[in-house]
Protein backbone atom coordinates (compact mmCIF):
# COMPACT_ATOMS: atom_id res chain seq x y z
CA UNK A 1 0.00 0.00 0.00
CA UNK A 2 0.83 3.28 -0.81
CA UNK A 3 0.72 7.03 1.01
CA UNK A 4 0.86 10.67 -0.55
CA UNK A 5 0.40 14.00 0.83
CA UNK A 6 -2.44 16.25 -1.04
CA UNK A 7 -0.62 19.24 -1.92
CA UNK A 8 -3.89 21.01 -4.14
CA UNK A 9 -7.68 20.73 -3.47
CA UNK A 10 -7.42 20.81 -7.95
CA UNK A 11 -7.23 17.12 -8.50
CA UNK A 12 -6.90 16.26 -12.36
CA UNK A 13 -8.58 12.50 -12.69
CA UNK A 14 -8.62 10.69 -16.26
CA UNK A 15 -11.28 8.50 -16.36
CA UNK A 16 -10.68 5.44 -18.84
CA UNK A 17 -13.19 4.79 -21.18
CA UNK A 18 -13.08 0.91 -20.15
CA UNK A 19 -14.44 2.45 -16.72
CA UNK A 20 -17.61 4.55 -18.76
CA UNK A 21 -18.35 2.04 -21.40
CA UNK A 22 -16.11 -1.40 -21.08
CA UNK A 23 -19.11 -2.63 -23.89
CA UNK A 24 -21.94 -1.09 -22.29
CA UNK A 25 -22.99 2.10 -20.55
CA UNK A 26 -22.00 1.48 -16.99
CA UNK A 27 -24.75 3.45 -15.14
CA UNK A 28 -23.83 1.77 -11.75
CA UNK A 29 -20.67 2.40 -11.96
CA UNK A 30 -21.30 6.34 -12.89
CA UNK A 31 -23.72 6.72 -10.41
CA UNK A 32 -20.93 5.80 -7.55
CA UNK A 33 -18.56 7.74 -8.88
CA UNK A 34 -20.62 10.62 -9.22
CA UNK A 35 -21.66 10.52 -5.09
CA UNK A 36 -18.15 10.21 -4.38
CA UNK A 37 -16.99 13.09 -6.69
CA UNK A 38 -20.08 15.30 -5.14
CA UNK A 39 -18.99 13.82 -1.04
CA UNK A 40 -15.39 15.02 -2.31
CA UNK A 41 -16.46 18.73 -3.33
CA UNK A 42 -18.32 18.47 -0.20
CA UNK A 43 -15.16 19.04 1.53
CA UNK A 44 -13.89 22.00 -0.70
CA UNK A 45 -12.42 20.08 -3.67
CA UNK A 46 -12.44 20.40 -7.49
CA UNK A 47 -11.90 18.86 -10.42
CA UNK A 48 -10.60 18.12 -13.85
CA UNK A 49 -11.98 15.39 -15.40
CA UNK A 50 -11.06 13.83 -18.77
CA UNK A 51 -12.54 10.88 -20.44
CA UNK A 52 -11.57 8.12 -22.57
CA UNK A 53 -13.33 6.65 -25.46
CA UNK A 54 -13.42 2.53 -23.88
CA UNK A 55 -15.04 -0.20 -26.15
CA UNK A 56 -17.27 2.96 -27.93
CA UNK A 57 -13.77 4.49 -29.54
CA UNK A 58 -12.71 0.59 -30.27
CA UNK A 59 -16.19 -0.45 -31.90
CA UNK A 60 -16.31 2.88 -34.07
CA UNK A 61 -12.43 2.39 -35.24
CA UNK A 62 -13.08 -1.50 -35.89
CA UNK A 63 -16.03 -0.81 -38.12
CA UNK A 64 -14.49 1.71 -40.15
CA UNK A 65 -11.54 -0.16 -40.87
CA UNK A 66 -13.89 -2.96 -41.72
CA UNK A 67 -15.68 -0.50 -44.24
CA UNK A 68 -12.86 1.29 -45.79
CA UNK A 69 -8.97 1.92 -46.04
CA UNK A 70 -9.07 4.73 -43.39
CA UNK A 71 -5.76 6.91 -42.63
CA UNK A 72 -4.47 6.61 -39.02
CA UNK A 73 -5.52 10.25 -38.75
CA UNK A 74 -9.16 8.60 -39.01
CA UNK A 75 -9.25 6.29 -37.32
CA UNK A 76 -8.00 8.58 -34.31
CA UNK A 77 -10.55 11.16 -35.17
CA UNK A 78 -13.59 8.51 -34.91
CA UNK A 79 -12.04 7.80 -31.21
CA UNK A 80 -11.49 11.24 -30.05
CA UNK A 81 -15.12 11.64 -31.30
CA UNK A 82 -15.96 9.07 -28.66
CA UNK A 83 -14.50 10.60 -26.13
CA UNK A 84 -16.59 13.55 -26.26
CA UNK A 85 -19.49 12.18 -26.53
CA UNK A 86 -18.72 10.39 -23.01
CA UNK A 87 -17.43 14.16 -21.58
CA UNK A 88 -21.01 15.10 -22.65
CA UNK A 89 -22.87 12.60 -20.33
CA UNK A 90 -20.03 13.10 -17.37
CA UNK A 91 -20.49 16.47 -17.31
CA UNK A 92 -24.02 16.66 -17.90
CA UNK A 93 -24.44 14.14 -14.72
CA UNK A 94 -22.85 17.02 -12.72
CA UNK A 95 -25.66 19.72 -13.65
CA UNK A 96 -24.51 23.34 -12.41
CA UNK A 97 -21.45 22.27 -10.85
CA UNK A 98 -19.52 21.63 -13.82
CA UNK A 99 -18.47 24.14 -16.51
CA UNK A 100 -21.00 24.31 -19.53
CA UNK A 101 -17.90 24.00 -21.67
CA UNK A 102 -16.42 20.38 -23.12
CA UNK A 103 -12.62 21.06 -22.81
CA UNK A 104 -11.51 19.57 -26.63
CA UNK A 105 -7.92 21.90 -26.77
CA UNK A 106 -6.07 21.39 -23.91
CA UNK A 107 -3.42 24.02 -24.64
CA UNK A 108 -6.74 26.63 -24.24
CA UNK A 109 -6.97 27.59 -20.58
CA UNK A 110 -10.71 28.30 -19.71
CA UNK A 111 -10.95 30.00 -16.41
CA UNK A 112 -13.51 28.16 -14.37
CA UNK A 113 -15.58 29.13 -11.48
CA UNK A 114 -17.42 25.62 -11.33
CA UNK A 115 -16.47 22.75 -9.41
CA UNK A 116 -15.79 20.90 -12.51
CA UNK A 117 -13.99 21.15 -15.77
CA UNK A 118 -14.47 18.30 -18.48
CA UNK A 119 -12.63 17.60 -21.38
CA UNK A 120 -12.48 15.26 -24.15
CA UNK A 121 -10.28 14.01 -26.61
CA UNK A 122 -7.84 16.80 -28.30
CA UNK A 123 -6.45 16.04 -32.02
CA UNK A 124 -5.02 12.90 -33.82
CA UNK A 125 -1.40 11.05 -31.97
CA UNK A 126 -2.88 11.93 -28.68
CA UNK A 127 -4.25 10.58 -26.13
CA UNK A 128 -6.80 11.93 -23.52
CA UNK A 129 -3.53 10.90 -21.56
CA UNK A 130 -1.81 13.42 -23.06
CA UNK A 131 -4.61 16.15 -22.32
CA UNK A 132 -4.53 15.09 -18.56
CA UNK A 133 -0.71 15.83 -18.43
CA UNK A 134 -1.43 19.18 -20.14
CA UNK A 135 -4.38 19.92 -18.45
CA UNK A 136 -2.87 19.74 -15.15
CA UNK A 137 0.18 21.94 -16.43
CA UNK A 138 -2.17 24.51 -17.68
CA UNK A 139 -3.80 24.65 -13.99
CA UNK A 140 -1.06 23.59 -11.69
CA UNK A 141 -2.12 20.17 -10.49
CA UNK A 142 0.82 18.62 -9.55
CA UNK A 143 -0.46 14.74 -10.14
CA UNK A 144 -2.74 13.17 -12.65
CA UNK A 145 -4.86 9.89 -10.93
CA UNK A 146 -5.12 7.72 -13.99
CA UNK A 147 -8.37 5.01 -13.78
CA UNK A 148 -7.33 1.97 -15.55
CA UNK A 149 -8.75 -1.35 -15.67
CA UNK A 150 -5.46 -3.01 -13.40
CA UNK A 151 -4.44 -2.61 -10.29
CA UNK A 152 -1.10 -1.78 -10.80
CA UNK A 153 1.90 -1.05 -13.45
CA UNK A 154 3.61 -4.39 -14.21
CA UNK A 155 6.63 -4.97 -16.15
CA UNK A 156 4.89 -6.93 -18.85
CA UNK A 157 0.90 -7.67 -19.58
CA UNK A 158 -0.36 -9.84 -17.30
CA UNK A 159 -3.57 -10.82 -19.22
CA UNK A 160 -0.46 -12.43 -21.49
CA UNK A 161 2.05 -13.40 -19.28
CA UNK A 162 1.43 -15.19 -15.84
CA UNK A 163 4.52 -14.22 -14.68
CA UNK A 164 4.26 -10.28 -14.99
CA UNK A 165 5.42 -8.59 -12.10
CA UNK A 166 3.77 -5.80 -9.89
CA UNK A 167 5.55 -2.34 -9.85
CA UNK A 168 4.69 -0.25 -7.18
CA UNK A 169 7.09 2.73 -7.78
CA UNK A 170 8.57 3.53 -10.72
CA UNK A 171 10.86 6.62 -12.56
CA UNK A 172 9.16 7.88 -16.01
CA UNK A 173 12.78 6.80 -17.34
CA UNK A 174 12.24 3.29 -16.73
CA UNK A 175 8.05 3.11 -16.98
CA UNK A 176 8.64 4.21 -20.59
CA UNK A 177 10.73 1.34 -21.25
CA UNK A 178 8.00 -0.47 -20.67
CA UNK A 179 5.15 1.38 -22.62
CA UNK A 180 7.60 1.96 -25.72
CA UNK A 181 7.47 5.47 -27.31
CA UNK A 182 5.10 5.08 -30.68
CA UNK A 183 1.18 5.57 -30.07
CA UNK A 184 -1.07 3.86 -31.68
CA UNK A 185 -4.94 4.62 -31.94
CA UNK A 186 -6.85 2.60 -29.18
CA UNK A 187 -4.19 1.30 -27.83
CA UNK A 188 -4.92 0.08 -24.37
CA UNK A 189 -2.07 0.57 -22.02
CA UNK A 190 -1.80 2.13 -18.30
CA UNK A 191 -0.32 5.54 -19.56
CA UNK A 192 0.30 6.15 -23.37
CA UNK A 193 4.15 6.97 -24.64
CA UNK A 194 3.42 10.25 -26.05
CA UNK A 195 1.84 11.32 -22.82
CA UNK A 196 4.40 9.58 -20.17
CA UNK A 197 7.65 11.71 -22.33
CA UNK A 198 5.66 15.01 -21.45
CA UNK A 199 4.79 13.93 -17.79
CA UNK A 200 8.46 13.19 -17.52
CA UNK A 201 9.18 16.58 -19.13
CA UNK A 202 7.45 18.27 -16.88
CA UNK A 203 8.01 16.64 -13.54
CA UNK A 204 4.43 15.49 -13.46
CA UNK A 205 3.56 12.83 -11.33
CA UNK A 206 1.18 9.92 -12.40
CA UNK A 207 -0.49 7.57 -10.15
CA UNK A 208 -1.92 4.12 -11.66
CA UNK A 209 -4.66 2.80 -10.35
CA UNK A 210 -7.82 0.79 -10.89
CA UNK A 211 -10.58 2.32 -11.43
CA UNK A 212 -13.62 -0.17 -10.17
CA UNK A 213 -11.96 0.60 -6.54
CA UNK A 214 -14.13 4.10 -5.76
CA UNK A 215 -12.87 3.47 -1.90
CA UNK A 216 -9.35 3.26 -3.26
CA UNK A 217 -9.80 6.35 -5.22
CA UNK A 218 -11.56 8.32 -2.14
CA UNK A 219 -8.20 7.11 -0.16
CA UNK A 220 -6.23 8.94 -2.89
CA UNK A 221 -8.07 11.68 -2.79
CA UNK A 222 -8.49 12.13 1.14
CA UNK A 223 -3.96 10.98 0.97
CA UNK A 224 -4.46 7.62 2.79
CA UNK A 225 -2.92 4.70 2.06
CA UNK A 226 -3.81 3.28 -1.36
CA UNK A 227 -3.48 0.15 -3.98
CA UNK A 228 -2.00 1.62 -6.97
CA UNK A 229 1.97 2.88 -9.14
CA UNK A 230 3.35 5.80 -8.69
CA UNK A 231 5.33 6.97 -11.88
CA UNK A 232 7.63 10.25 -11.49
Amino acid sequence: MLAHTIMTKLFVISLGGSRINPGHIDTNFLKKFRALILSQIKKGRRFILITGGGRLCRDFQSALKQISSPTPDEVDWIGISSTWLHADLVRLMFGKLANPNIIKDPNKKVPFAEKILVAGGWMPGRSTDDDAVRLAKAYGAASVINLFDQDFVYNKDPRKYPDAKIIKKLPWKEFRKIVGSKWNPGKNAPFDPIAAKLAQKNRLRVIVANGKNLKNLKDILEGKKFKGTVIN
